[in-house]
């Protein structure tokens, strides 16, 4: 019987493969974000610039559906893009009462040196396994991830 309380209620929650993932995320989130400061990007501000370099032109409304950001923040995100010149906002030519917003070349020459930098942290992450170990990890995940 497992127990909840005592001195094991710690040590159990520890050991709980939801606990180790949850912390396992949180390090490698830190990683990348660290790593993509350098570029002086959050990491909402690079899946947002991300989303406009593989659906842009896009309208904002589309991007808040598809990131699942609220409106507001979408908005303060491509601000700071726009005003770092790697994306802009012109009127939608499919329809001229919105804003469709495309990535700009230095945008995406960003982008291209945040998955250099994401690729680093990730190997940092995974730096404690062999590179077949880190490839079974990732396929367990990903069939996790499915399920």
């Amino acid at each position: 019987m497992t127990r909840f309380e005592g001195p094991d209620a710690l040590g159990h929650i520890q050991s709980l493969p939801s606990w180790l993932v949850g912390r396992v995320a949180a390090r490698g989130r830190n990683l990348v974000a660290d790593a993509i400061a350098e570029e002086g990007l959050r990491l909402p501000q690079h899946a947002v610039l991300a989303a406009v370099a593989e659906y842009g032109p896009v309208a904002q409304a589309d991007l808040v559906r598809r990131l699942g950001f609220d409106a507001k923040d979408v908005v303060l995100l491509l601000n700071h893009l726009e005003d770092a010149g790697l994306a802009v906002r012109r009127p939608d030519p499919r329809d001229r009462r919105k804003n469709a917003v495309t990535v700009t070349s230095t945008g995406l020459r960003t982008l291209e040196r945040c998955a250099e930098l994401a690729e680093r942290a990730n190997a940092e992450l995974l730096a404690p396994l062999s590179e077949a170990e880190g490839k079974q990890l990732m396929e367990l995940l990903s069939r996790v991830h499915e399920a």
